[in-house]
């Protein structure tokens, strides 16, 4: 099993911009001291639920602050990326770290951002598989061209190629069944959330496996943990504290149309994450992570 880091660069009420992104790169290079296998950076925009608007260039400057950890996006989202340039950034990464740098890509939701950069809604509700089979066709051939409903080029070289043969690392991130499948038809490993307890993990392990039975692939699942002296000291800390960054983080989700959302209530969020993760003190924290590992199948 690999064990990573997962840092949003979560904003709480009176920090500062630089304060967040520098603790956060921070908690990168000291995750690597300490001997971690892999770190992951997070994207938002417009909201300070995470102030990483771009994985891939955090991912860059701490490639370049580390030596031997991996370091990955989870996730670059494809309905606002161009799968190309994606895979064009993939490559580069890939080369100058030495095959250090992982790639993970998400749908996203039907956000403001779709509108921001001009992607639009049916980027989001169709284009994904189209977008993640160009950018996979970007990591793997040397020549690259597209007829596709959103995509249409003439053949172009793809400069650099790829370090990591036949590809750099590729997770997707799924929250849903059809997602799950998209990935195994692929043979792409599952990027799983930190919103779902571990019977939802294994739905989703279930439904990569009822399409792709043969494929063994070690799938990615982001937790939170917290280690303190006691259970109750741990959970009691995190109910408290967590609502202040949730509250106006998650306030940011603001729809491209007229849909109707309401944001999850901080407290009940919190209240969930305590208790489907480990919290508690190492022992508990160990054993709930064996746990996942065991039942889900995730490897990371």
């Amino acid at each position: 099993m690999r064990v990573g880091a997962f840092l949003l660069a979560a904003q709480f009420p009176g920090q500062s911009d630089g304060e967040v992104l520098t603790a956060t790169v921070e908690a990168a290079v000291a995750a690597e001291q300490a001997g971690f296998d892999d770190v992951w950076f997070a994207e938002h925009h417009f909201m300070s639920y995470g102030t990483c608007p771009s994985a891939v260039t955090l991912a860059s400057y701490v490639l370049g602050r580390t030596e031997r950890i991996a370091v990955g996006t989870a996730v670059s989202v494809l309905s606002t990326a161009h799968p190309v340039a994606l895979a064009e950034q993939t490559a580069l990464l890939d080369q100058v770290s030495g095959g250090r740098f992982r790639l993970g890509v998400g749908r996203g939701g039907p956000w403001v951002d779709l509108e921001v950069f001009g992607t639009g809604l049916t980027r989001y509700e169709s284009g994904f598989a189209e977008s993640l089979d160009l950018l996979l066709a970007g990591l793997t051939r040397p020549r690259l061209s597209a007829t596709g409903p959103t995509f249409g080029f003439r053949e172009v070289p793809m400069v650099p190629r790829p370090r990591t043969r036949p590809s750099p690392p590729v997770v997707v991130a799924c929250t849903s069944a059809g997602t799950a499948a998209l990935a195994a038809e692929r043979g792409l490993p599952m990027l799983l959330g930190m919103h779902i307890d571990d019977e939802g993990r294994r739905r989703m392990v279930d439904a990569y496996t009822a399409t792709a039975p043969n494929t063994r692939a070690e799938h990615v699942a982001a937790v939170m943990a917290y280690v303190a002296d006691t259970r109750a000291e741990a959970q009691g800390l995190l109910r408290a504290e967590l609502p202040r960054w949730l509250r106006p983080g998650l306030a940011g989700y603001v729809p491209v149309d007229d849909r109707p959302h309401t944001p999850r209530d901080p407290d009940a969020y919190a209240e969930l994450l305590c208790r489907i993760h480990p919290v508690g003190t190492a022992e508990d924290c160990v054993e709930t992570m064996a746990a996942t590992v065991e039942r889900t199948g995730t490897a990371t």
